[in-house]
């Protein structure tokens, strides 16, 4: 049988969401898939105890998040032989997993559902603090000193709207030789003096949100016309491009299947 969890995280504490392997073996670094797998073993989905090194239960995200990136609605699909019971699963499930990661929605679905696969579209929200002076609540969250124009942010992000080759804006870390995506909407606005940038597509690339915020910056920190995204999109360098922003004001808020 196959279920599907809804997957919620800070991603501070961790390096990133999924195990990572070199040569071959799983490199002992926390993330949030080697949690949530060790969870499950405890609660013997898979019918072995959490002490045999080889974990029987293995989970598939809906994608990547770097380290420090935060979920809302990270999805996950797992499969075992024994039906579960939602309520009591997820309650012993966040019972045993982190402060800093919790489950919820856990749903049976069809074993042709694959959480990466099975991805129409994803949501990430990137927030960062604009004001010269910092304030005890700001956390973990970039601050930004110079004045923001929304209304040329938002013009610079009108470029990469629809689908485009996004090479101009990946790591070098990016695995996937395919390099486009569509982005469906990309948009922001100012709440207080917080900025929030809401971008949504079928996929993205490594890095590829923190690259464009990097890049909006560069434009209001440089007061260039909005235009520059598009000179930059359309060089598919990434030479071009901003810098990488920090990754604690990106959020994965929702995956629509």
């Amino acid at each position: 049988m196959r279920y599907t969890l809804q997957v919620q995280y800070i991603g501070k504490n961790y390096a990133g969401s999924q195990i990572q392997f070199e040569n071959g073996r799983e490199i002992e670094t926390p993330t949030i898939q080697g949690e949530l797998e060790k969870a499950l073993c405890k609660l013997k989905i898979g019918g072995f105890p959490a002490e045999n090194k080889i974990r029987q239960v293995r989970t598939v995200f809906s994608g990547r998040t770097d380290r420090g990136v935060n979920s809302v609605g990270q999805v996950i699909h797992f499969d075992t032989d024994k039906s579960i019971v939602a309520s009591k699963f997820v309650y012993q499930l966040n019972e045993i997993l982190p402060k800093d990661i919790s489950v919820s929605d856990l749903k049976s679905v069809d074993d042709s559902f694959h959480a990466q696969k099975s991805a129409k579209r994803r949501y990430y929200r990137y927030v960062f603090v604009n004001r010269k002076y910092k304030n005890a609540f700001d956390g973990d969250l970039m601050r930004v000193k110079f004045d923001i124009n929304i209304e040329r942010m938002n013009k610079a992000l009108s470029y990469i709207l629809g689908e485009h080759d996004f090479s101009s804006f990946k790591s070098s870390g990016t695995l996937n030789p395919s390099k486009v995506c569509f982005i469906e909407k990309a948009v922001a606005m100012r709440d207080g003096d917080k900025v929030i940038i809401d971008i949504v597509g079928n996929r993205f690339l490594y890095n590829m949100i923190r690259t464009i915020v990097g890049t909006l910056l560069e434009i209001e920190g440089h007061n260039r016309s909005a235009d520059h995204m598009l000179e930059v999109l359309k060089a598919c360098d990434r030479r071009k491009a901003g810098q990488t922003v920090s990754p604690y004001g990106l959020t994965l808020m929702k995956v629509e299947y």
